[in-house]
């Protein structure tokens, strides 16, 4: 590295690459090595590096006003509500910088909705393994990843965390009297890029149904096109009465939403919550020439197209190299290579292919390319895969 990082928090195992510049689904070094960046800052550049689309919003808008207190009422902020609003279930909108203070809105949500109801002994959020909410006190515990958690003190109290698999419990938990939500990613990524069924979220709600809770849907990940609709629940047809956005909503700047029916927002009344940055004019503006390029038909389709694309030819790698894939998961372009090599090891090996993938859960790593991927650079990055599970391979007949 040019430089040292002596003067930063040490919390970061970060690959040695020091990022010059990017363009679509090329990422640039300061030394000009250029690799295809199936990371694509894990999820958020929607529309790949520096979209001129974007540039010319936050351009524009830069120009006339950068920051404003939400005691004014921000340019925007209506706007991108009411598109975000009719395009899904959600009756009303609150503005964050990212995903985590999306969930903390959505955490503080719940608990003021049952409080206002009558009900303020329902404080309990029931949550799952393999869940990511965040890294702020409250999502971490909401998640309950012992990774997260440790060393940081007692867990904050109302958080149950239980096994997808076990419906018993998850029943179990939302018939108690303190029961208030179940917060849950329709589609886990860094969980291991676990897709939950139809019927695993349709169970979730009738629990909701029954018990008077409110269902979170964590989209952060997921949401905004990702998955090949502009949200991973419309796959089901099960709607939340909360939902968390951010990541492509901002297509790399920073943006986060938590979306709500009019109901389950009912106790977040005046004073009640609030940010100093969210729904600032420059993310408004960045947001909504995002969301118009993300609901464009012709993109959505494009992610069904270059998603299917790509999970054939992995069923077709996992056959020609069963020694390097165990299984293809995840949906849409959430697509996930359970492997059997160590994840961590095909990422470097990977990176020196030139091309870069994230890692997960359960020995898994994500490829998370742009929503207008091409079937180019589709091939490309499989041909690179390929190039890395040989590497991988003469790697291991090496050491035996």
């Amino acid at each position: 590295m040019a430089q040292s990082e002596d003067h930063l928090f040490g919390v970061y195992a970060r690959a040695p690459i020091e990022v010059e510049r990017g363009e679509g689904t090329r990422l640039y070094d300061r030394s000009g090595r250029e690799y295809l960046d199936f990371v694509q800052g894990i999820a958020v550049n929607g529309l790949g590096h520096a979209p001129q689309v974007l540039i010319d919003a936050m351009t524009e808008q830069a120009k006339k006003l950068w920051h404003v207190s939400n005691i004014f009422t921000i340019p925007g902020q209506e706007t991108l509500a009411a598109k975000l609003c009719d395009a899904s279930f959600a009756d009303q909108v609150f503005f964050t910088n990212s995903g985590t203070e999306a969930v903390e809105c959505a955490l503080k949500l719940v608990r003021k909705y049952h409080t206002s109801k009558g009900h303020p002994e329902r404080i309990d959020v029931i949550g799952f393994e393999g869940a990511f909410h965040g890294r702020t006190y409250a999502a971490v515990t909401a998640a309950g990843n012992e990774t997260y958690l440790a060393g940081f003190g007692p867990r904050l109290p109302g958080f149950v965390h239980l096994s997808l698999d076990d419906h018993a419990a998850i029943k179990a938990a939302a018939e108690a009297p303190t029961a208030a939500a179940i917060i849950v990613e329709p589609v886990q990524g860094e969980g291991g890029a676990r897709a939950l069924t139809d019927a695993e979220l349709t169970y979730l709600r009738q629990l909701c149904d029954d018990n008077g809770l409110l269902l979170i849907f964590d989209e952060i990940q997921c949401g905004m096109g990702r998955t090949g609709r502009m949200w991973a629940y419309e796959h089901s047809g099960v709607t939340p009465d909360v939902m968390t956005i951010a990541k492509a909503l901002g297509g790399g700047f920073p943006i986060g939403a938590c979306l709500a029916t009019r109901d389950a927002a009912s106790g977040m009344v005046v004073g009640s919550h609030g940010s100093t940055f969210g729904g600032n004019p420059l993310a408004m503006a960045v947001g909504l020439a995002a969301f118009d390029e993300i609901a464009k038909p012709e993109l959505l389709e494009n992610v069904r197209k270059q998603a299917g694309y790509l999970k054939q030819q992995l069923e077709g790698l996992k056959a020609a190299w069963p020694d390097m894939i165990e299984d293809v998961r995840g949906k849409g372009l959430l697509v996930g290579i359970k492997l059997k090599p160590n994840n961590r090891e095909i990422m470097g090996l990977a990176r020196d292919n030139n091309l870069l993938i994230a890692g997960g859960s359960d020995n898994c790593v994500r490829m998370l390319p742009p929503l207008n991927l091409t079937e180019a650079d589709a091939r490309e990055a499989l041909a690179r895969l390929e190039k890395t599970f040989a590497a991988a391979r003469a790697k291991a007949r090496e050491t035996a």
